[in-house]
């Protein structure tokens, strides 16, 4: 028998349910039973109905915690501006991974294609990522051959397409190799 939980407030036990359902869904995509749901949570099977309709809705709410921008944007904002400019930019290729790979690999896990419904207006949190690198990497625009907002963008794009295992052949770009083709390029040094 599994022991009484804990109590808590309704959004407590919702924020719960959800941390313990992430890495479920990780390991067993939408396959994941509730009666795992409650073990890992530490609480009877009961208890995930008394603040979710369905495992439905606790999937769709597990998707949409971990969708959230938040967290990535404090990243953001938390590297160290005062760090030189390859260390910056390897700092923002780093936190960039983390975030695209931490997103597909639950999209494999769970068979979507794209973001859940709810985070469809994901372009304002990419302007406002954006925004954040430009602001790091403004005070090196003396050394940039392009302006500091191009290298953001192309720093990205490299980033997600060199960080998705289906995109790259499955061979992913590691940091390095990212920053070094960002910042030096790819043409032999004597060229």
């Amino acid at each position: 028998m599994t022991p009484r939980a804990t109590p808590m407030c309704p959004d407590d036990r919702r924020t719960a349910l959800v941390t313990a359902t992430l890495p479920l869904l990780l390991e067993h995509g939408r396959a994941v039973t509730t009666k795992q749901i409650a073990e890992a949570a530490g609480v009877a099977e009961g208890t995930i109905f008394r603040v979710f309709e369905s495992k439905e809705e606790l999937v769709a709410a597990t998707l949409e915690h971990a969708f959230d921008p938040e967290p990535f944007l404090a990243d953001l904002r938390g590297i160290d501006p005062d760090q030189p400019l390859r260390d910056l930019v390897s700092a923002l290729v780093k936190a960039l991974q983390d975030r695209f790979r931490g997103i597909f690999e639950l999209m494999t896990a769970v068979g979507m294609s794209g973001p859940p419904p709810a985070r469809q207006h994901l372009a304002n949190h990419r302007e406002l990522a954006a925004r954040i690198m430009a602001d790091l990497l403004a005070p090196y625009a003396d050394e940039l051959a392009v302006p500091v907002e191009e290298l953001v963008r192309i720093t990205r794009l490299l980033t997600f397409s060199g960080s998705h295992p289906h995109i790259s052949e499955g061979r992913t770009l590691t940091t390095d190799e990212i920053v070094s083709t960002v910042l030096d390029g790819l043409r032999a040094k004597d060229s």
